[in-house]
């Protein structure tokens, strides 16, 4: 009997605290493909749950504007920080919702001339098997000033 009202009471109390993390992701223009931690998340506007406070590498691609790079964090409310976050989780009896929300401006991506794009993948491809790069002008012998004349005797 008694161990069944420990039980009964544990699973009160665990239904009682809750805290909804999640995190809202736009874009302009929208649309663009998302990524976190190396992680597809879809197309923005996105909004996806996440279990921890910190550091998150994000990716956002988008045909028509430059791939954008760049290392957002999350910060964590007071009520995560011990002793609160005890309450928080597991006594407070509601849900507690956390959003956060970050928008991201993407840039157009730069027109490529086709001849450019061509000279690019000339020189990667030298490069990849380790051929010298064509000089396109003639390089000049080293100046030795260092170097005396023959003396006569």
């Amino acid at each position: 009997m008694k161990l069944r009202v420990i039980l009964i009471g544990a699973a009160v109390v665990a239904s009682f605290g809750c805290v909804e993390r999640s995190l809202k992701i736009t874009t302009e223009p929208q649309g663009a493909l998302v990524w976190l931690n190396d992680r597809e998340i879809g197309r923005t506007p996105v909004t996806v749950p996440f279990e921890w406070y910190g550091d998150y590498d994000v990716i956002i691609r988008k045909e028509g504007s430059e791939t954008l790079k760049t290392h957002q964090r999350v910060k964590a409310p007071w009520y995560e920080y011990p002793p609160f976050d005890l309450f928080a989780e597991v006594f407070w009896p509601a849900t507690i919702y956390d959003t956060h929300a970050w928008h991201f401006e993407l840039a157009p991506a730069e027109e490529v001339s086709e001849e450019a794009l061509l000279d690019r993948a000339v020189s990667l491809r030298r490069e990849a098997r380790g051929e010298a790069a064509p000089v396109t002008e003639p390089l000049e012998a080293p100046v030795d000033e260092a170097v005396e004349e023959p003396t006569q005797e």
